[in-house]
Parts: structure tokens; sequence; C-alpha cells
């Protein structure tokens, strides 16, 4: 049985309505994340896809939507502190690993995709950005996403998955050949979306796991490399997802969990790094590290308090990847100087825009000062 027969439930040359609808779950997936990741220059041809023609293209699926990010539009604003543990300091010489350090964060929660407006949904990839203020003025922002893996390992196979994930205006759904063709293409993908649809969606954005999906090069004191990804893993239990929600007033249900749980008690979750060995791969997130990686609990991040987006605050920050401090690398990854000329362009054209209201419209809630 091939990988693309494992991934769909049907033989590669199956058509009909059950093979568009197992396509369609698929495309999903890859559609809610491809304005994630875009060319940086020389990587691609000149001419063929660059950061402005991404956005245009998000726009020509999603509408446009003037002051809103063109992906991950619909979010709210989080804050609260990261409490070192000590343990990280022996991999990087970032003053937020020094034991005994409380760094303070402001972050944002959001769900793929460009529509600010759409209801929630409990499949829809989750995100968690953050921004550590460090001494001295230096900052470590990071874009984590509820999905162990990313879709496409180069950007040129981001190109790809594009095209192959836009929905056909006739039925609003990607085109099943287009797609068999992409995975027949990129069996790196496919393994990647098997892995993305079989992973455990729970209740909501408190007990998710967030996953850095790149790899980044931690350096101690003494100039040692250690590659690393990182995840948030909640320390409260996971909560199962419900299921197929039930239609109602309230679009926003996922974020209004959310709040109504910070406004009983402060969520955490542990920083956990796991440690790459020589032959793991650093420049392709469509591959796990072996499960029997060294892991390390770098400490705790707590989340107090929310609002929704508005001028000041989260709406306003960008959260790009490479924005690192010393002690923390970029690795090879091609994807991370694609992610950063991405959310570039999408930050730079939204400024210049006039702003809506959130979709999501909560009383702020402020934790205990740091």
């Amino acid at each position: 049985m091939t990988l693309l027969t494992d991934l769909t439930g049907a033989p590669p040359g199956m058509t009909g309505r059950t093979l568009l609808m197992r396509l369609s779950a698929i495309g999903a997936v890859l559609a809610g994340t491809a304005g994630t990741f875009a060319y940086a220059g020389g990587w691609l041809s000149p001419g063929t896809l660059t950061p402005a023609r991404v956005i245009d293209r998000l726009e020509e699926v999603n509408g446009r939507h003037p002051g809103f990010r063109r992906n991950h539009a619909k979010g709210l604003c989080v804050e609260g502190r990261f409490a070192a543990s000590g343990a990280g300091a022996r991999l990087s010489k970032a003053g937020v690993f020094a034991g005994g350090r409380v760094t303070p964060v402001e972050g944002r929660v959001a769900l793929a995709g460009g529509q600010p407006y759409a209801a929630d949904a409990e499949t829809t990839v989750r995100s968690l950005a953050l921004r550590f203020r460090l001494p001295d003025g230096e900052e470590w922002r990071t874009g984590m996403n509820d999905i162990p893996v990313f879709p496409v390992r180069t950007p040129e196979a981001f190109t790809a998955q594009l095209l192959a994930a836009r929905p056909d205006p006739a039925t609003g759904k990607p085109d099943p050949q287009r797609l068999h063709a992409f995975f027949a293409a990129h069996p790196e993908s496919a393994a990647a979306a098997a892995l993305i649809k079989a992973r455990r969606i729970t209740a909501g954005f408190a007990d998710s796991t967030y996953w850095s999906l790149n790899a980044f090069r931690f350096v101690a004191a003494d100039g040692r490399a250690t590659p690393v990804r990182f995840a948030y893993l909640p320390e409260g239990p996971a909560a199962p997802a419900r299921g197929a929600q039930e239609a109602g007033p309230d679009k926003n249900v996922l974020f209004d969990d959310l709040v109504a749980t910070l406004r009983r008690e402060p969520l955490r979750w542990r920083l956990v790094l796991t440690l790459g060995r020589p032959g793991d791969p650093t420049d392709d997130a469509t591959m796990p590290w072996p499960a029997d990686r060294e892991t390390v609990d770098a400490g705790t991040l707590t989340l107090t308090g929310a609002a929704p987006e508005a001028a000041g605050n989260c709406r306003d920050i960008n959260f790009d990847p490479l924005v690192l401090p010393d002690g923390i690398a970029p690795s090879d990854d091609p994807l991370l100087s694609a992610r950063s000329a991405a959310y570039s362009q999408s930050f730079t054209r939204r400024a210049g825009e006039a702003k809506s209201p959130s979709a999501v419209t909560v009383t702020p809630i402020h934790g205990a000062a740091l």
C-alpha cells in the first residue's frame, strides 16, 4: 500500500464523491497553513512568487480584510510571564533561560485562515505567538502551531501546494486531481499531512500543545551549538474535542472558552526543548525527529490576561521568528527566512490600512504585575 493510499484511504486512481471529501479534508490542512510561509529572495526564480504575490493570492482566496493579518486573521491578545528553570542555560546563553529569571511575555492566540470573522471550528489549526522582553532591549519572538510538522519542506514546495490546495470556484474545494499530483510529486508532504491529520485535537487553546515546527541553533556561553526544536506542553490535562459543534449564536466559542478559563485561573505550559543529534534534519520541517531524543524542561509559561486586539497591543506586533536574542540562531531551514519575508509583507501592508474592530470582543483581563 502506498503512502498516498494510506493518507487518503483510497487507491490513487479512485475518483468520485468519497475521494473528493477525503482529499478536501487534506486540502483544508494545506490551505489553512498556506499563508504561513512564502518566498524570500534567492530560492525561486524571479517573477515566480514573491511575498507581495503571496499576500495578493491570499486576498484573492479570502477576500480583502483591511487591517488584519492575511493568515491567522482571527486572534486575541494574551499576556503573562515566563519563569526559567535554569536547565536551558547549559544550551543557550540567552538571558531568558537563566535560572530564576522571570521574563514578561505578550502574545496572541489565533486560528489559521484569512477570515477574521469566521466562526470558530475545532479542527482549524491553532497558533500561539509570543514576544519575550529580555534585558538590554533584546527580544525573542516565536510563532507556533498545534501541528507537529509543517506540510512542505521548501519554498518551491510551498508554491506547488498553494496551487494544489486552491479551491475550485465551482465546488469551493480543492481539485482532487491537483492534490493527487502534488502528493505524488512531494511524498514528504504526504507523510506530513498524514501526521497532521492524525494529531490529537483537544477542546481548545488552553490544552493544546504548540510546536516550533522549525529547528533553531541554541548557542551556549562556550560557543557550543545544539540543534533544538521546542514545544509548549500544557500543564493541565488535555480534554478531548467535543466533536461537531452545534450551530449557535457564539461564533467565538474557542476564544470565549479561553477567556472564561483565564478569569478563573492562570494557564500554564512547560517549554520543552528537544535536542537534535547528528543526522537529524534541521532543514526539513516536514520530518519529525525520533521520539527518543533528549528533552530539557526549560521553564514555565504562565498566561494571566487577555484583551481584544487594539492599537498598541499584539495587533501591532510582527511575530517574526527571526527576531532572536544572542544565544539563539536560525538553523539552515529555508522556511525560516521565507516566514520572515511573508510576515514582513503582511505587516507592512496592514500597517497602512484603516483598522476594523476584532471579531473577538471581551472585557480585558490583566494579570498580577511581575
